[in-house]
């Protein structure tokens, strides 16, 4: 091999190391832009009653519900919130406190309006991979009603009852609402109907794109606001990006 065919070669695997750490810095950037939540391993799965005395939640750091997408003139006796996760191979597990003075459960039938009545939202995007996801499963954005019935919109355009994919129980104490969830992860493979496709399992080091929020109805034919661990930039002027786009979500990493 002539000195001119290794300079050749010594260049290319110059150009290809400063393209894959381009690539790699870039990627950090993307999640630097993130908030990044650290949810522990939870060495038992915390029972989920709505009572907030399992030890496993002690591991876990509280992540505040603060960020008011849709209202405004919210004070903290209308509504405050906060938030904990953990996980183990089979589910995510969340507790999440909500201190409001009026719990209102409008419409009856759950698949109506169900981002009008009082409920807990969760979305979750399996591969952190952002994108659209508004009629399709690349991510999922659940609403969990009072009732516990879990509704999200489908590739049809249609809302769905998903209520195999998350268990949920909620309790009213002198101070506050405390809501716990198990909620089993689906990839964007996901197809509604097939009973054959089972959650994925998940693994320490995994990172997926996640924001909590919450619908807040005093008991009016519409929700008064919209509250999120998030903070959306506004498009055209409309905060709530989240049912629409993953790209707004922040990043959940599994650590031990």
């Amino acid at each position: 091999m002539n000195k001119s065919m290794v300079q050749l070669i010594t260049s290319v695997l110059l150009l290809a190391t400063v393209l894959v750490t381009g690539v790699e810095v870039y990627a950090q950037s993307i999640v630097e832009n993130k908030s990044l939540y650290k949810a522990p391993f939870a060495t038992h799965s915390p029972n989920v009653d709505g009572v907030a005395d399992d030890p496993v939640w002690a591991k876990a750091e509280w992540k505040p519900i603060e960020n008011v997408l849709i209202g405004d003139n919210l004070t903290p006796e209308d509504f405050s919130g906060r938030m904990k996760v953990v996980w183990d191979s089979s589910a995510l597990y969340l507790l999440v406190e909500i201190v409001d003075d009026v719990l209102s459960d409008v419409y009856a039938d759950p698949l109506v309006h169900y981002w009008d009545d009082e409920a807990l939202e969760i979305f979750i995007d399996e591969d952190a991979s952002g994108g659209d996801h508004q009629y399709n499963h690349s991510a999922f954005a659940y609403h969990v009603a009072l009732d516990n019935q879990v509704v999200d919109s489908g590739p049809d355009k249609q809302a769905h009852l998903y209520n195999h994919h998350l268990t949920s129980a909620w309790r009213r104490n002198k101070t506050s609402t405390v809501w716990e969830v198990k909620l089993k992860v689906y990839a964007d493979g996901y197809v509604d109907g097939d009973k054959k496709i089972k959650p994925v399992k998940l693994v320490k080091g995994k990172r997926l794109g996640f924001m909590l929020a919450y619908c807040d109805n005093d008991g009016g034919e519409s929700r008064e606001h919209f509250i999120a661990s998030e903070d959306i930039v506004a498009v055209n002027g409309d905060r709530n990006r989240g049912w629409i786009t993953a790209d707004v979500f922040g990043v959940l990493e599994l650590v031990k």
